[in-house]
């Protein structure tokens, strides 16, 4: 079952929070943010494209992302490179990185330091 399959309750949140209170979360971000999307000069934590990075007790990682657009380019490619980026955490067992489109990517989403280097502050 997809993300997408599934219909959230009310109230549920439509982005699952990450669970970064775990030791190698800050490590996984710095990895995802080695990877850019190759039409945007900003990584793709901070242009808002990680949903959610879950990392259980065995230290394995699901990554839920989406892309600037659904015709995306790289969209076959993108897991790809968030995969492997993080797959050379120190520590990380192994990585699965889910693509969703729910909800739908939007500027807003973006960091205060991409919003700067993109123009739009």
């Amino acid at each position: 079952m997809t993300i997408e399959d599934q219909t959230p309750l009310e109230g549920t949140p439509l982005i699952k929070p990450s669970t970064t209170d775990h030791p190698l979360f800050d490590a996984v971000v710095e990895a995802c943010r080695t990877v850019f999307d190759p039409e945007i000069p900003v990584n793709i934590y901070d242009l808002g494209l990680v949903y959610t990075i879950e990392i259980n007790d065995a230290n394995e990682v699901e990554i839920v992302m989406t892309l600037t657009a659904p015709g995306c380019p790289v969209a076959g490619e993108m897991p790809e490179w968030v995969q492997n980026a993080v797959e050379s955490v120190p520590g990380v067992q192994a990585v699965n990185v889910e693509m969703t489109f729910q909800p739908q990517w939007g500027m807003d989403m973006m960091s205060d330091e991409a919003r700067l280097e993109l123009g739009f502050m």
